[in-house]
């Protein structure tokens, strides 16, 4: 601490102040040496991680289901005749070994609920491998 001894009115006062600089100087260096000796705070998250599977060496089968615009749909290129008939062959791919890619194509101008529909009926069936594809006609030109 210190004392300002000066006289700024020439009666040779004492004007008592204390000086606070070194004061906060010493508070910015225990700042520091605070911040400094703190422990870096580690969060340990436990992951699952998967294992890794070698890679297939066969493409999985593929189903194309399209739907024409007045709800018209082909199996693979077959007209199929009406949605229990698609619900039957979605069974039967269902129960393959190993379950085939189903990709859906809608038309550009087919109701929301043609597709749902099928959507709806595959879930249903339990298959898990499904796709919508030839979203490029969607894009806005």
């Amino acid at each position: 601490m210190s004392m300002n001894v000066g006289s700024s009115n020439g009666e040779g006062e004492v004007m008592v102040e204390m000086n606070t600089t070194p004061l906060i100087d010493v508070m910015l260096v225990l700042l520091i040496m605070l911040i400094i000796t703190l422990p870096v705070p580690t969060h340990a998250v436990k992951l699952d991680l998967p294992i890794n599977n070698p890679p297939q060496t066969t493409k999985p089968e593929v189903v194309q289901i399209d739907i024409d615009f007045d709800g018209t749909m082909t199996w693979n290129g077959n007209t199929v005749a009406d949605r229990a008939a698609l619900d039957s062959l979605m069974t039967t791919a269902y129960n393959e070994a190993v379950q085939p890619e189903v990709q859906i194509r809608p038309n550009k101008l087919v109701k929301y609920s043609y597709v749902a529909e099928v959507l709806a009926d595959a879930q249903r069936i339990g298959l898990i491998k499904i796709g919508i594809t030839g979203n490029e006609q969607f894009a806005s030109e």
